[in-house]
């Protein structure tokens, strides 16, 4: 499989940092994916991280859901335990990976995807180029390709691409970095936290999110030149937190998830102003479970009416 990119690229050749606690690897076209499986039946859910994330931030999530369906977390070629590789990456390549991931594990679909942030905009080409795959959506707080459309010129996609850190700054956050993953990790166990703590705010991983956002408008345009999501059952979870500051940012994407799940049959937006968006995880599990279970659920049913 190429990489697929139109965009500059920057390289990712710090190396990998040690082996997973949990999980293991996969080898898709000759590169190293780290994946992560629990529990049984269909459809199975696939979380997909978002930029500077990693498959073992939604463990905790992973752990609810598995109560009821298989549930798979991984990380993206170039991020994470998975092999490096370029950055940033075409939504397509992504996509292409993704599939090849599940068909080598055996995971039939097809597949409730479970996005946030970053990851909204590869659910969506995977349910671009392979809709027959695809049961259902759980949204979390996921970008989308028409973000541009409903978000003020100063927090448009090509601003956030500006707004990452240089290298220094990166230095400078580091101890910050280690004490909130110590704080958002503290209910993992023992020799899983410290573990992925250490990796989360090594440089490889630190870098590897950075690089990712360097192609959010690009990813928006070539979502643009296909069709919107299938018509499945999807629950956008929408963050709004209070801070008036960034009210103007929340009013557009509440109207943005919307239209995402206005877009579908069976889709239902739920607000959830008591996190924030890179603490939805760890903070609403509960939210992010039960939406999970009722997007299953809508999909088992419409398979077996």
């Amino acid at each position: 499989m190429t990489n697929d990119r139109t965009f500059p690229t920057f390289p990712s050749t710090s190396p990998t940092p040690a082996a997973p606690p949990v999980g293991g690897f996969q080898e898709v076209d000759g590169r190293r994916l780290f994946a992560h499986r629990a529990g049984s039946g269909g459809p199975a859910a696939v979380f997909l991280p978002g930029a500077g994330a990693v498959g073992l931030d939604y463990f905790g999530v992973q752990q609810g859901v598995s109560r009821f369906t298989t549930a798979v977390v991984y990380d993206r070629g170039g991020t994470g335990y998975s092999d490096r590789l370029p950055l940033p990456r075409t939504a397509a390549a992504v996509a292409a990976e993704l599939r090849g991931l599940l068909r080598a594990q055996d995971i039939a679909g097809p597949y409730v995807l479970v996005p946030h942030s970053l990851g909204g905009f590869y659910a969506h080409r995977f349910a671009q180029l392979y809709p027959q795959d695809v049961a259902g959506l759980v949204w979390m707080d996921g970008l989308h390709r028409d973000w541009d459309g409903y978000m003020p010129s100063t927090m448009s996609l090509e601003a956030a691409e500006k707004a990452a850190p240089g290298r220094e700054q990166l230095e400078e956050m580091r101890p910050a970095l280690r004490e909130m993953f110590t704080e958002l990790l503290a209910d993992y166990p023992e020799h899983l936290r410290q573990s992925l703590i250490d990796a989360r705010v090594s440089d490889a991983w630190t870098r590897s999110g950075i690089a990712e956002r360097t192609g959010l408008a690009g990813l928006a345009t070539e979502l643009q030149a296909g069709p919107g999501i299938p018509d499945v059952p999807v629950v956008a979870l929408t963050v709004v937190d209070t801070d008036p500051a960034r009210q103007e940012m929340h009013d557009g994407r509440t109207r943005m998830d919307a239209a995402l799940v206005g877009s579908v049959s069976h889709g239902e937006q739920r607000i959830l102003s008591d996190t924030f968006h890179h603490r939805l995880c760890f903070d609403r599990p509960d939210a992010v479970v039960q939406a999970v279970r009722d997007v299953v659920e809508r999909a088992r049913r419409s398979k077996n009416p």
